[in-house]
């Protein structure tokens, strides 16, 4: 074939072996499963890279929160890169930053060298996971195909977070911590490499970005979630703690001004005008607040009081994601008839009285007595709100705005994990510190001569001492975390108006949710 053939059979940007759907499918969504996965997936090697690298418990919530916050903070932006720049090519981008940043993260040998390799991952998956959605409507023509795509991107977000604590637990158990890093490296490079042949790159559309606001954001929580967690080990009259509070308000009220002053805002805050969809973002920070908040603490319950391999952790939190995919099964199939407000109400009284229940946690319960019981409550709560709030988002929301308030809401959700988990941080270390302090006569009085030298090394109380310590400091954590939950219910009971006629409207206008 000639170059002036290749020219009039090809357009500039088209993929080099076009006709290929399901590979070009399978491209996305493995993007779109190493984004979401890589939230779980460190959260089983979490007691293993805090005894490699030193981490205080408190300062252990950072490895979670260095890559929620970028990545919610910045998801907005990244969706609007891929418009301006092109899709294919801010896909990529963000695949190959993301890629880089989990090598780093790998090679990390001081915590702050982790912590700075998981905030640029979060960058990396809040330019790639919005341009991946979007890549499917430019792939896909309008139909049954495309719909059959955008059920196989949501199932991929949906099952990602469970196939994370599996693959986190094995490569944790059977390698080591290091490679639920490493694992995204040959993933990240193949999907580089297939994207430009199987993935054409979408029209450029002119705008503008948000380059203020989206720092404004991200930096002001960053600082606010810095301020709990330091507050937790410093103490709330620290100078640091008062002073990272400060710079928090500082930065959120440039931020609400940045968005009132821009002509393109990356948060449009008449978003928030309307009541039903306001309440919907503060159910989602609430209960995503207490969500992040379960797992991180009791992956550590498991692991390091019940004693289990990392494996067996994994295969723990099984029931939790069958307990979700019920609930939200459920309430999509009678959602039409029912409308969104009951399942919300019920959805959030129960995870308030599964998080009320794990605030009973001791050292003495069972997996069975006392964890599993507690978390399928829980997760079947949350499984009826997540189709139920995603809905309620977008209702009422012109077509070309649909995508702005549903990913405002995934933003919300990842932002609200950040918040929240440093929220439950300040009190269980609070409460540790006056649990250790009860026990800590009680092993000088009983300690053997050798875990007596240990603590002198590691100043950390060991069994079962330290598992009294951690318990409580656990089962206190959990009595804020329900409040979020009783905050959910309050809401969806008193400020959700959405009725079943207007769920008419919605035919075709909700987005599949990206995690």
């Amino acid at each position: 074939m000639t170059t002036s053939q290749l020219t009039q059979d090809q357009k500039p940007g088209s993929a080099r072996r076009e006709g290929h759907p399901g590979i070009a499918l399978t491209v996305i969504a493995a993007c779109q499963l190493m984004v979401v996965l890589d939230a779980t997936i460190v959260n089983i090697a979490l007691p293993h890279i805090q005894d490699a690298l030193s981490f205080s418990t408190t300062d252990l919530t950072w490895v979670v929160s260095a890559y929620t916050l970028t990545f919610g903070g910045l998801l907005l932006l990244g969706a609007r890169a891929g418009d301006i720049l092109g899709r294919r090519r801010v896909f990529m981008a963000g695949i190959l930053l993301f890629t880089a940043a989990s090598f780093l993260g790998g090679l990390a040998q001081e915590p702050w060298q982790l912590l700075a390799a998981r905030a640029l991952q979060g960058v990396g998956g809040a330019i790639a996971s919005p341009t991946s959605l979007a890549l499917i409507t430019t792939t896909f023509p309008e139909g049954p195909e495309r719909n059959r795509a955008f059920g196989v991107f949501a199932a991929v977000s949906a099952g990602g977070g469970a196939i994370g604590l599996l693959a986190g637990g094995m490569l944790t158990e059977w390698l080591d911590w290091r490679w639920v890093l490493f694992v995204n490296v040959p993933i990240g490079l193949l999907i580089a490499f297939l994207t430009p042949l199987y993935i054409s790159e979408s029209e450029r559309h002119p705008g503008r970005f948000d380059i203020a606001g989206a720092l404004t954001s991200t930096l002001g929580m960053a600082s606010l979630v810095y301020a709990f967690i330091r507050a937790a080990e410093d103490g709330w009259r620290d100078s640091l703690t008062l002073g990272a509070f400060a710079v928090a308000a500082v930065l959120l009220i440039a931020f609400v001004f940045t968005e009132r002053r821009a002509k393109e805002p990356i948060t449009p805050l008449k978003m928030f005008a309307d009541r039903n969809r306001s309440g919907t973002y503060v159910i989602m920070l609430s209960l995503a607040a207490a969500m992040f908040g379960m797992f991180f603490y009791i992956v550590l319950f498991v692991q390091n009081v019940l004693g289990y391999s990392p494996i067996k952790a994994g295969l723990a939190f099984l029931p939790v994601t069958v307990a979700i995919a019920a609930g939200a099964g459920l309430s999509q199939r009678f959602l039409p008839g029912v409308g969104p407000k009951p399942f919300m109400v019920a959805g959030s009284a129960l995870v308030a009285l599964g998080l009320t229940w794990q605030a009973f946690i001791s050292p003495d319960s069972s997996y069975l007595g006392g964890v599993l019981g507690p978390m399928v409550v829980f997760g079947f709560g949350m499984g009826l709100n997540f189709v139920t709030v995603t809905v309620t988002a977008v209702s009422g929301v012109a077509p070309h705005e649909a995508g702005a308030a549903s990913g405002l809401l995934n933003a919300t959700q990842q932002v609200g994990g950040s918040l929240g988990l440093s929220i439950l941080t300040t009190v269980f270390g609070s409460a540790s510190k006056d649990e250790a302090e009860k026990q800590l006569p009680k092993f000088l009085a009983g300690g053997s001569a050798e875990q007596k030298a240990e603590f002198t090394k590691t100043h950390q109380l060991p069994a079962p001492w330290g598992h009294e310590v951690l318990a409580h400091g656990i089962s206190t954590a959990f009595v804020p975390a329900a409040a979020m939950a009783v905050l959910a219910l309050v809401t969806a009971w008193f400020v959700i108006r959405v009725q079943k006629s207007d769920l008419e409207a919605l035919s075709g206008t909700a987005s599949p949710t990206m995690g």
